[in-house]
């Protein structure tokens, strides 16, 4: 390191300190976890330009690219969403935040199970010939063909909203949307969904899976690696702790944080990758204890979205203590589980308020600055050499002990004081072997987006000398920033504005041309909006207004500036009588006194457009026994009078609101008389009946 550069990162990292709370904020609550593989699945970080093995649990986020090979599969999580890719599927990243999930699809085919979208959430899928808008919870396939230039969307249930070649439109449930081309040559075919293939129903097995899952009891559906839970363990109520998750099989002398490696993943730092398939949930929430000669991972207060956490343990280290320890040349790195309500004390750039939403389900507000802490766990401390930290090597195998005196004297620290390196970045030890990776053609196509994604990640290269300089902690956001202007190893994002004639995206190393408005609880906007109709996108219809400008436009009402559009509906021309005659026919239907007579003609004037086409009524003239006798039929029972009568045709139906019956100016008679009236009747024929029986016996 120069004298010259090492003087800038110092004085970087100064102004950094001196700001107080990081520009960027803090980082984001959630992850993606790459919870499943089969086959071949590669993966390149946002940092660095090359191809690995795919791990089962790393965390995924911005800049991050996946790559199923044409044996491969894979499946990933975000609290309760399921991403699932099939074969020859290229994925990434493009942002990913507490209110945003944005995907890039550049290949293949992929599927998104969404369980629960809330307000102010926006889920987007990007592909070569439009951006894709999920606006409530369902089911949806995306179909990207490289070779024709063709994507395909389909809607198994939900709503969608597609934005390509200047227009906005939507797909509703049971629909499958083609797209072809971009700009002036973009088009869309509509067509019915069509039946299930291979690659659908392994979605639907793994949806039902979870569907089943009896840990949503005991944690929420947005704690990411929930689903994992129930295959591996059992749920039972302690006293000390509540309800706690034992492991069903681990090792003899099995421990947390001791089965796993190390990894660098940014805004984090030293993130904690467990072996186990369900290592995801139970090492970034929650706390562990030793309870009765046995490990008990503890979740405790059940949140909404509990906050994501790299690892939560403490480091330990002091004065004299690597010296105490069989490391060897270079020192090495010690650590324990955090136990129930022990405060986690993160080494990345955070605020106090992040302090207290990622302890809030063990902690209360009022014992988070407490220092003087007893760890329950401190006499289970795992330690290993330094190159075997750094370089991604199972701790299991590198694993030094460490005596409980020795433990016991270390002091606490909430860093391991260790600058990471290139393969500490990507995850995992030098893989043997060939490492399958997609065609440049494929990474490097141009995917259509709605809401501008943040700049790539500053490479890995840029930032080395900045995180040796201060080791163990993620640069700080403002130093990253000075950093990605002089950035000559970052990749752009291969991204393109869904509205023609608009400003370009903004290039790696440049920063976004016009700063994103977050606003209100919504989605970002773009870049830079048209103000005309047809650039705004349709709004979700499971909400407030959807319907009534749907009706608008169905009837010719002019949609109000600002609303989105619709799909476009022809109006209908034909007569009131007409209109209700088809609708009746829709639904399997006919009026009555149309039963045998033919379809009149056109012969009135249509209904203007603003106002909804009914059926003229003409107010009807009963006579008060008329208008009894209907009573009565309506519910069921007819006069004794009419009973040989024949039935009349009762009115017809109108789809417009009742119009009030003019009073009938003959006067009625009271109701009692005519029921006093039956009864007389009845009883007259009673005693005839009576009669005639006792005349019978005479005879």
């Amino acid at each position: 390191m120069t004298m010259r550069n090492a003087g800038l990162i110092l004085t970087l990292l100064a102004a950094g300190i001196a700001a107080g709370q990081p520009a960027g904020g803090d980082p984001p609550s959630r992850v993606a976890r790459l919870n499943y593989l089969q086959g071949q699945v590669s993966f390149r970080p946002g940092s660095v330009d090359e191809w690995t093995a795919a791990t089962v649990n790393y965390p995924i986020y911005n800049g991050d690219h996946l790559w199923a090979d044409q044996d491969g599969q894979a499946e990933l999580h975000i609290g309760s969403t399921a991403i699932r890719m099939g074969t020859q599927t290229a994925l990434a990243v493009l942002n990913l935040d507490d209110r945003m999930v944005q995907l890039s699809l550049t290949a293949g085919a992929l599927n998104v199970h969404v369980r629960q979208l809330g307000d102010g959430e926006s889920f987007e899928v990007d592909t070569p010939n439009s951006a894709v808008t999920l606006l409530r919870p369902g089911d949806y396939r995306f179909q990207v063909d490289e070779n024709a230039g063709l994507t395909t969307v389909s809607v198994h249930g939900g709503d969608a909203e597609i934005n390509g070649g200047g227009r906005a439109f939507a797909v509703h449930s049971r629909e499958v949307a083609s797209l072809t081309g971009q700009d002036d040559s973009f088009s869309n075919v509509f067509s019915a969904e069509r039946g299930f293939d291979g690659f659908d129903r392994w979605c639907q097995d793994r949806d039902r899976r979870e569907e089943q899952s009896v840990s949503a009891r005991y944690v929420g559906r947005e704690m990411t690696g929930y689903e994992d839970l129930d295959a591996n363990g059992a749920w039972s109520e302690v006293p000390e702790y509540g309800w706690v998750w034992r492991p069903r099989t681990v090792a003899v002398g099995w421990q947390p944080y001791r089965y796993g490696h190390w990894a660098w993943v940014e805004p984090w730092g030293w993130t904690w990758v467990d072996d186990a398939a369900w290592g995801f949930a139970p090492f970034h929430y929650g706390r562990w204890a030793n309870y009765r000669g046995g490990w008990v991972w503890v979740p405790g207060t059940m949140v909404a979205r509990p906050v994501y956490a790299p690892a939560l343990v403490a480091f330990v280290g002091g004065n004299g203590f690597s010296a105490a320890i069989a490391f060897g040349g270079g020192g090495g790195v010690a650590w324990f589980p955090l136990g129930p309500r022990e405060v986690y004390r993160p080494a990345y750039h955070v605020s106090e308020v992040y302090v207290r939403q990622v302890n809030v389900t063990h902690v209360s507000v009022t014992n988070i600055n407490v220092t003087n802490v007893t760890y329950v766990n401190r006499t289970y401390v795992t330690a290993v050499p330094h190159d075997a930290f750094v370089g991604a090597r199972s701790v299991h195998s590198s694993v030094v002990v460490v005596s409980p005196d020795v433990a016991a004297r270390a002091q606490v620290v909430t860093v391991a004081p260790v600058a990471p390196e290139r393969i500490s970045v990507m995850g995992r030890a030098t893989v043997v072997g060939r490492v399958a990776a997609p065609p440049t053609r494929v990474v490097e196509r141009t995917v259509v987006v709605r809401n501008a994604p943040p700049p790539p990640p500053v490479s890995f290269a840029a930032k080395r000398e900045a995180l040796v300089a201060n080791p163990g902690r993620p640069v700080d956001p403002q130093v990253n920033e000075s950093l990605r202007r002089n950035d000559r190893f970052q990749r752009p994002v291969m991204v393109r504005n869904a509205t023609p004639g608009s400003a370009p995206m903004p290039q790696g190393g440049q920063g976004p041309q016009q700063p994103m408005r977050t606003g209100p609880p919504a989605m970002r906007e773009p870049v830079q909006q048209q103000q005309t109709q047809q650039s705004q996108p349709p709004m979700r219809n499971d909400r407030p207004g959807f319907r009534q400008q749907q009706q608008q436009q169905q009837q010719g009402q002019p949609v109000q500036q600002g609303q989105p559009p619709l799909r476009p509906v022809q109006p209908q021309q034909n007569a009131p009588q007409q209109q209700n005659t088809q609708q009746g026919e829709r639904f399997g239907r006919r009026d009555p006194q149309q039963q045998n007579q033919p379809q009149p003609q056109n012969q009135q004037q249509p209904v203007p457009q603003t106002q909804p086409a009914v059926r003229p009524v003409q107010p009807q003239q009963n006579t008060p026994q008329q208008q009894n006798t209907q009573q009565g039929e309506r519910f069921g029972r007819r006069d004794p009078q009419q009973q040989n009568q024949p039935q009349q045709n009762p009115p017809a139906r109108v789809d417009q609101p009742r119009q009030p019956q003019p009073q009938v100016q003959q006067q009625e008679r009271p109701r009692n008389e005519q029921r006093q009236e039956v009864r007389q009747k009845q009883e007259q024929r009673k005693s005839e009946r009576k009669d005639d029986k006792k005349d019978e016996k005479k005879q």
